[in-house]
């Protein structure tokens, strides 16, 4: 199934341990899609701030910040008539990690240093928000056993999902499918990524959810 041509520039989007990645990385394989990917393993500061969140917060969110703001000025150049676009990341969404793990000054810093450099992200036609319980998602960290990551507490992972939440619960940027992947498996399961682009052919309206089974 090919997706209709009004979506060239597709995003997903979800917490730690979601499957955003996996899920892109199957889409623009499907899709013959360019594929735009966040490097976490490049940030040097991620796995000192899993282990000392309030020593290492600021200094990891930097570099997230250049890093995204270089990968959207790349994503500029790619011309969106002639190809598809697929990403797990939301540029938006970097002010959410800010607000959750920053103190207050340094928030302050951050956002001064946001407004100066964040470029004009193209939109995408598409945002994909996959939503997931804190269990879940501890469940999905600790089976993938990535080394940076093995110092993530479940209750961060919850304050994050409550975080996601709320950013797509005001989200109105771009047209937006929330799918709760609790019981969805989009990489080993055939029949559920069959599903979620049958659900995403049929998006009409701005917003839709879908779960297993809805």
């Amino acid at each position: 199934m090919q997706l209709p041509a009004r979506f060239r520039y597709i995003v997903v989007e979800g917490p730690i341990g979601a499957g955003k990645t996996s899920l892109a990385q199957r889409l623009a394989s499907r899709l013959s899609a360019e594929l735009v990917l966040e490097a976490p393993e490049e940030n040097p500061f991620l796995r000192r701030f899993y282990e000392e969140p309030a020593r290492h917060a600021l200094a990891t969110q930097l570099f997230f910040l250049f890093q995204r703001v270089q990968q959207l000025r790349d994503l500029k150049q790619i011309d969106l008539f002639t190809g598809i676009i697929v990403s797990d990341f939301l540029f938006d969404k970097d002010a959410l990690f800010a607000r959750l793990n920053l103190a207050d000054d340094e928030l302050h810093l951050y956002q001064q240093i946001y407004g100066q450099l964040a470029p004009q992200a193209p939109v995408p036609d598409l945002v994909i928000y996959l939503q997931a319980s804190h269990r879940k998602l501890a469940e999905r960290v600790k089976r993938r056993d990535i080394a940076y990551e093995r110092n993530i507490e479940e209750r961060y992972l919850g304050r994050l999902a409550d975080e996601y939440q709320r950013f797509f619960y005001r989200f109105d940027s771009a047209p937006l499918l929330i799918v709760n992947c609790d019981r969805l498996n989009f990489v080993d399961e055939q029949a559920d990524f069959d599903l979620l682009l049958r659900r995403i052919s049929e998006m009409k309206g701005p917003r839709a959810f879908f779960s297993k089974g809805a």
